[in-house]
């Protein structure tokens, strides 16, 4: 049965206006956060890294999470990527959020992770979907889309132009500003890994709560801006923030080197 050219048209328009599927860093981001890592981890985390990875590198296992996605049996990973937060809270109300919230996030989800790698009885198994998902949920925690509002789905339905081309909030954030750089993954990471010990060694004392405040603060930022539906994103975007982009994934790197480091110290 052929559609009348008006339901083609309502078809089309309702299509347009489907939400993006959120991915926190994309693949590019995650491999950066990952191959960061990579460079703090002592010998041995890197040895116990191995011990369950195989040969397979952080950097690439950073996106099975994602991927994984393709497989219904593992939906139940979902609400793994985020937490939802309303808007102006302050540090104590996000803690006092993070704290009492039962439900599958970002935050509670890492810690149990954390948990498992560190109990000497959790199988072979246990242990490697444990660390995949820690290397992915420390990177998603530094995307600051990934802590946002939970009515427009942190950003997925903020619809706007990037370049001109359609897009969201939360896909800008994602990968539009990583990819505009046009860097390979180790490229990019020789560009931004650039620290110093006191650096490492404040960025590696923040607990789980503080990264996914700070995380929240640049959110709150990124709304304050008065971003809406139909904005035209392009070259002045990029230079606003492409900084931050990439403090939060040297931050999301060097921090995850930290917990790894402490599990297997």
């Amino acid at each position: 049965m052929k559609l009348s050219g008006l339901k083609k048209l309502g078809l089309a328009v309702a299509l347009a206006y489907l939400p993006f599927s959120a991915s926190a860093w994309g693949v590019l981001g995650h491999r950066i956060v990952g191959e960061v890592a990579d460079s703090y981890i002592t010998t041995k985390t890197r040895k116990a890294i191995q011990q369950i990875l195989g040969t397979e590198s952080m950097a690439m296992t950073a996106n099975w999470a994602d991927f994984i996605k393709s497989d219904t049996s593992f939906n139940y990973l979902n609400n793994w990527h985020y937490v939802n937060l309303p808007a102006s809270l302050s540090q104590g109300d996000v803690f006092n959020f993070l704290e009492s919230e039962k439900g599958a996030n970002i935050y509670n989800k890492t810690n149990e992770m954390i948990a498992v790698l560190k109990n000497s009885s959790s199988t072979a198994e246990q242990k490697k979907l444990a660390l995949r998902l820690i290397i992915h949920m420390v990177g998603d925690m530094h995307q600051p889309m990934h802590t946002a509002r939970k009515e427009d789905l942190g950003g997925n339905r903020v619809f706007l132009t990037w370049f001109g081309e359609r897009s969201n909030l939360h896909k800008v954030w994602d990968e539009s500003l990583i990819d505009f750089q046009q860097l390979s993954y180790t490229e990019y990471t020789k560009a931004i890994n650039h620290t110093n010990a006191q650096q490492v060694s404040e960025w590696q004392k923040a607990s789980l709560k503080d990264c996914v405040y700070e995380s929240y603060q640049i959110c709150n930022k990124i709304y304050a801006t008065g971003i809406k539906n139909d904005d035209k994103l392009s070259y002045r975007y990029n230079f606003d923030w492409i900084e931050t982009v990439n403090s939060q994934l040297l931050k999301g790197g060097v921090r995850l080197a930290g917990i790894l480091n402490s599990i297997y110290k």
